[in-house]
């Protein structure tokens, strides 16, 4: 299988000599609920999990929690309460909305607060090799001291001086560079150093995680486009000046933005939706859907009504999962398996996988409508959807256990007058509709019957 590498802007053949994948993933700072946009990138790097387990794969996956910053201490500060207790309750939340998502849990969850002592001895490492140096309780890492800073954005310092967000601070010996350590403020939670008391900067944590619980170098780190600049190139800068070990990771893989009208969601911006509201709103395996039918690296545009598309296109999976098995010839499935596994080989092409998933789910109901054995073809399309996260469970009952036979008998026969009058269109909306809202019908000879998928 081939996996895009942000740092040679190509697709290359992944590969691990001793069958276990190590895996980074940078997860969220807890000051405030999750939004889709981190969803997005749950399920994303999920899937990328569930595929290399299916190609045999072992995988260590780490996943961190920033649960000190400056964002921390602000939320807290609002609500009255400490860090700890907003980031234990927001991390509660977020991995209950996870696990809705069908989202598998990663290996370890490190947290900023817990890795003290590991984040401590590295900035000491860097600043006895002269990569780090301390200026009345706060440590910077000397960005010019290293001569290929920019190679994962490609760009040249020159450049990223005029773009960049800088941590404006004059005691800095240049703008560019970074804390490592920040000196302890006024009613602000500090740990001891030999800097004084203080907390880490944004960027070390994620390489002291690194080096603690995977190696010096890894197979693969994850993250959203968004954490390129300057996150991850400040990782590389001091992860590699940490260790003399290249590269500290051999695929960096990043996944497009959720966008929310004319720009990314972003809570800076306050145009984010929640991760429950849309849970309360769209089943979960809608809300998959609607991520991996657009390639991980593009941008997606939310929407609710996106969303229903995507309800609705999962009820067309279920339907062909309620289809009769007949005793007629055998429907064999290799030829949709093999285009799923050409397609997810091909740098996680999850739109053309998934369009496989649907040309299996059509054969099977037509084959049904024929009499066919469907039953290893169903088999298949479950096996498949599996890889994707998806459940294809049940749809929820209606709200307060209403009897909707008389009404789905309605659109039974309406659909029929539909189909009589060779209004396909609207026959195969009235279908679609119902099949959403968890109703799958089955045509044959003698007429339509209908279940509850």
């Amino acid at each position: 299988m081939k996996l895009y590498n942000t740092l040679t802007r190509a697709k290359e053949e992944f590969a691990v000599s001793d069958g276990v994948v190590k895996m980074y993933v940078c997860g969220i700072t807890p000051y405030s609920s999750s939004h889709v946009g981190h969803a997005m990138s749950a399920v994303v790097f999920d899937v990328v999990r569930r595929y290399m387990e299916f190609k045999g794969f072992k995988v260590r996956h780490v996943q961190n929690f920033t649960d000190i910053d400056d964002k921390m201490i602000v939320a807290a500060a609002k609500e009255g309460i400490t860090v700890a207790e907003l980031a234990e309750r927001n991390i509660e939340a977020f991995l209950a909305d996870m696990d809705t998502l069908n989202v598998k849990r990663a290996t370890v969850y490190p947290r900023a607060t817990q890795e003290i002592e590991g984040i401590v001895d590295m900035i000491l490492r860097l600043e006895e090799r002269g990569y780090a140096y301390a200026v009345n309780g706060d440590v910077y890492f000397r960005v010019r001291k290293d001569p290929e800073y920019g190679k994962l954005g490609r760009r040249k310092l020159e450049d990223m001086i005029a773009g960049a967000r800088l941590e404006l601070d004059e005691q800095k010996e240049d703008d560019m560079d970074f804390a490592l350590w920040k000196g302890e403020k006024p009613g602000e939670p500090a740990w001891d150093s030999p800097w004084g008391p203080g907390r880490p900067g944004w960027h070390i944590e994620c390489s002291a995680m690194v080096m603690r619980y995977l190696d010096q170098t890894i197979d693969i780190h994850g993250g959203g486009r968004d954490l390129v600049f300057p996150h991850h190139e400040n990782e590389i800068a001091q992860s590699e000046a940490y260790s003399s070990v290249k590269p500290f990771a051999r695929f960096w893989v990043h996944n497009g933005m959720v966008r929310f009208g004319e720009d990314k969601m972003s809570k800076s911006i306050g145009n984010i939706v929640p991760v429950n509201e849309a849970l309360d709103r769209h089943e979960p395996d809608a809300l998959r859907l609607f991520f991996l039918s657009s390639h991980y690296r593009s941008p997606v545009n939310y929407t609710d009504e996106t969303v229903e598309g995507h309800a609705r296109a999962v009820g067309r999976l279920r339907q062909a999962l309620e289809a009769t098995s007949g005793d007629g010839p055998a429907l064999d499935g290799s030829d949709h398996e093999a285009a799923f596994v050409e397609a997810m080989d091909d740098d996680l092409n999850t739109p053309r996988a998934v369009a496989a998933l649907f040309d299996l789910a059509r054969d099977i109901n037509r084959s049904s409508g024929e009499g066919s054995d469907v039953a290893g073809a169903q088999e298949t399309l479950r096996r498949l959807a599996r890889l994707l996260g998806l459940t294809l469970a049940s749809a929820p009952e209606p709200a307060g256990g209403e009897d909707v036979a008389p009404f789905v008998n309605l659109l039974v026969e309406l659909r029929a007058e539909m189909r009589q009058a060779k209004r396909f269109d609207l026959a195969d909306r009235v279908r679609d509709e119902l099949a959403a809202l968890g109703i799958a019908l089955q045509d044959s000879p003698e007429g339509t019957t209908w279940s509850r998928s």
